[in-house]
C-alpha cells in the first residue's frame, strides 16, 4: 500500500502537477446522484448541470471557474465520487491546500477510504507538510497488517526529500511507536536517525535489529555505516563479528572488503572477496575489484586471469578491464601488448589515462608524430582535449624537448586565455624556461580567476623563495595554500623552504623534516640536505643524501644537491 502511495506521489510529481497539456483535456468528472445523503434537498439535475459547467470551463481554460465549480459541488453533495473529483482538478491545478481540505471532508464522508488516505498523504507530501502525515500513515499501516514489515521499511523511502529530517524523524517514530516488537519498525526508526544526524540512537536501533533478528544481514550493514562515521576499524570490527557468526554472506564480505581497502588492508579484503568468488565464481560484479586486489598484493597472473574472463563474459565496463590489462603487461616490459589494449580504451574514465599510457609507449617506441596524433585524436575543446595537450606537452618535456612543450602549451593558451589549467601549467614551463616573470604574470591572472588555487599559491610563494625575494609575501601565499590544502607534503615543502631563505633554519628543518615524512620526495630530500649543511650537521646532510640518492637514482635535482654537498 505503501509503496502505491510513492508511486502516486511520483505520478502526482510528473503527471497533472506538471503536465505540458493545461487541465482542460481532462476526463469529465462522474458523480453518483444515487450517493447524495438521504434527506438533501439537492436536485439531481442541478448536480449534473454544475458537474458540466465545472468540465465546460477547464476545457475553455476558465480555471478558477471549473476548480470552484467543483469544490462547492463536492462540498455540498459531500458525494465520494464528487468529492475524488473535485480533489483531482484541484491538484491538476495546482491548488494543493484546497485539494488537501476537499481530501478532508472526502474522509469524513468514507472514513475507510483507502483512496482517499492516499490522496492525502500524497497531497501532504506534495506540500512538504511532513508533520501533518503521521495519523494517516498510522491508519493505513494499521490497515494493512499482511504487509506490515515491507511497509515499514519504505516508510524513510517514501518520505525522503519531503521534509527537514528531524520532522521526519518524529512522524517516523510515531507511527513505528505501536510495532516496536517487529525488528523492520526499530530499522525504520534507525534510517530516520541516520538522516536526522542523530548516530547514537541510530546504533541503538540497529543493535535493537540485531538482537531481534541476529541473521539479517541489512541491519548490520546499516549498523556498520554508523559505525563508519565514528572509525572505520569499529565498522570492520563489526561485521566481522557478524560475518563469524553468519558466514557465507556475500554483500557482508564485500563491504568488509571495501572498508579494508579504505584502510589499505589489501591482503585482508584480498581473504574476503576471494571467499565471495569461491562461493560465486559466476558473480561478475566481484571479479573486477578482486583482480586489482590480486595486483595489488603481488598475483598478476591471478588477476590477468579474472580479467581474461571478464573480457570473455558480457560485463559492461570492458573499457577498464583493458586498461587493467594494459597496466599489467607495461609492468611486465610487455609494450606492444599493452598498447593494444590501451587502444581498446574507447571511453569511460579509463579513456585519457590509456591514450596518454599509449602515446608514452609509442613515444618511446620512437614513434614520436604517431603519438602525438594518438593524443590528438577527438580534441573537442572539453576539459577532455585540455588534458590530452598537457600530456602532449608532459611527453616533449620529459624527452628533453621543453621549447616544443613550451610553444605547444603557449599556443593553447593564447587561443583559451583563461583557461585555469594551462594558465598553471604554462607557468610552471615558465619557469623551467628561465622566465619567472611569465610565470608570475600568469599565476597572478590564475589567482584572479581562482583565488583559492592551493597550487597556484604555492607555486607563487615558492618561485619567490627559490629567488629570494619577497619573503614575507611568499611565506603568506604558502600559508594560505596550506590552509586550502592541509598537509600537502608538496606545500609544507615550500613553507619549509621559504624558513629557510628567512634565515629560520632549526624551525625550516623541523618542517621539512615532516613533509619527508608524509611524501619521500627527492626533492624535499635535497632541501633537508642543504638545510643540514648550513646548520653545520654535514654528516647528516651527506648521509640524507646519499639515502635518498639510492631511493631516486633518476632525479636531477638530487643529482645536482649530491654533487654540491656529497660528493
Amino acid at each position: 500500500m505503501l509503496r502505491n502511495i510513492a508511486v502516486a506521489v511520483a505520478l502526482a510529481a510528473a503527471g497533472p502537477l506538471a503536465a505540458a497539456e493545461p487541465p482542460a483535456k481532462a476526463p469529465a468528472g462522474k458523480v453518483h446522484a444515487k450517493r447524495i445523503p438521504a434527506g438533501s434537498s439537492e436536485p439531481i439535475g442541478r448536480v449534473v448541470f454544475q458537474a458540466l459547467v465545472g468540465d465546460l470551463a477547464l476545457q475553455r481554460g476558465e480555471i478558477e471557474l471549473g476548480v470552484s465549480a467543483w469544490a462547492d459541488l463536492a462540498r455540498r453533495t459531500r458525494d465520494p465520487a464528487a468529492l475524488e473529483r473535485a480533489v483531482d482538478v484541484a491538484a491538476s491545478n495546482r491548488q494543493i491546500d484546497l485539494a488537501i481540505e476537499l481530501t478532508r471532508l472526502w474522509l469524513a464522508v468514507d472514513p475507510d477510504s483507502t483512496r482517499a488516505r492516499q490522496a492525502e498523504t500524497s497531497l501532504l507530501l506534495l506540500s512538504n507538510r511532513v508533520e501533518e502525515l503521521a495519523p494517516t500513515l498510522a491508519q493505513l499501516l494499521a490497515r494493512d497488517q499482511a504487509n506490515l514489515p515491507g511497509n515499514l521499511m519504505h516508510l524513510n523511502r517514501m518520505l525522503a526529500r519531503h521534509g527537514e529530517a528531524k520532522t521526519i524523524q518524529r512522524v517516523i517514530d510515531t507511527v513505528a511507536a505501536p510495532y516496536t516488537g517487529l525488528p523492520e519498525a526499530h530499522f525504520a526508526m534507525g534510517t530516520a536517525a541516520i538522516s536526522a544526524d542523530d548516530l547514537a540512537r541510530a546504533e541503538a536501533e540497529f543493535r535493537r535489529c540485531l538482537e531481534m533478528r541476529p541473521d539479517w544481514g541489512f541491519a548490520a550493514l546499516a549498523l556498520a555505516q554508523v559505525l563508519a562515521r565514528q572509525s572505520t576499524p569499529l565498522a570492520v570490527a563489526s561485521l566481522q563479528d557478524f560475518a563469524r557468526r553468519n558466514p557465507g554472506n556475500a554483500e557482508i564480505s564485500i563491504a568488509l572488503g571495501r572498508l579494508l581497502i579504505g584502510e589499505r588492508r589489501y591482503d585482508e579484503a584480498r581473504q574476503y572477496y576471494e571467499q565471495v568468488f569461491k562461493d560465486s565464481p559466476d558473480n561478475l560484479d566481484i571479479l573486477y575489484p578482486l583482480a586489482a586486489l590480486r595486483i595489488q598484493t603481488g598475483d598478476p597472473e591471478g588477476a590477468r586471469q579474472l580479467l581474461d574472463k571478464l573480457l570473455a563474459s558480457d560485463f559492461q565496463d570492458k573499457n577498464a578491464v583493458h586498461y587493467l590489462l594494459g597496466q599489467l603487461d607495461e609492468e611486465q616490459k610487455r609494450p606492444d601488448a599493452a598498447l593494444a589494449h590501451y587502444r581498446e580504451v574507447s571511453g569511460g574514465e579509463q579513456f585519457l589515462a590509456a591514450r596518454t599510457r599509449a602515446a608514452r609507449i609509442l613515444f618511446a617506441q620512437g614513434k614520436a608524430d604517431e603519438a602525438r596524433a594518438l593524443l590528438r585524436v577527438e580534441r573537442t575543446g572539453t576539459a577532455e582535449h585540455t588534458q590530452m595537450l598537457l600530456a602532449e606537452a608532459q611527453m616533449l618535456r620529459d624527452a628533453g624537448r621543453s621549447d616544443e612543450a613550451y610553444a605547444l602549451l603557449g599556443k593553447a593558451l593564447a587561443a583559451s586565455p583563461d583557461n585555469i589549467d594551462l594558465l598553471y601549467e604554462t607557468a610552471l614551463m615558465a619557469e623551467r624556461q628561465g622566465q619567472p616573470d611569465v610565470l608570475e604574470k600568469h599565476l597572478k591572472r590564475l589567482l584572479q580567476l581562482k583565488p583559492d588555487h592551493a597550487h597556484a599559491l604555492n607555486a607563487l610563494g615558492y618561485s619567490y623563495a627559490e629567488r629570494g625575494i619577497r619573503l614575507d609575501e611568499a611565506y603568506d601565499l604558502i600559508q594560505r595554500a596550506l590552509v586550502l590544502a592541509p598537509g600537502d607534503p608538496f606545500i609544507t615543502d615550500s613553507l619549509g623552504w621559504v624558513l629557510f631563505r628567512q634565515g629560520k633554519k632549526e624551525e625550516a628543518l623541523k618542517v621539512l623534516e615532516d613533509a619527508y615524512r608524509t611524501r619521500a620526495d627527492p626533492e624535499i630530500a635535497a632541501h633537508i640536505g642543504e638545510v643540514l649543511w648550513t646548520l653545520g650537521r654535514r654528516d647528516d646532510a651527506v648521509r640524507v643524501l646519499r639515502d635518498a640518492a639510492r631511493q631516486f637514482p633518476d632525479s636531477d635535482v638530487l643529482a645536482a644537491a649530491v654533487k654540491k654537498f656529497a660528493p
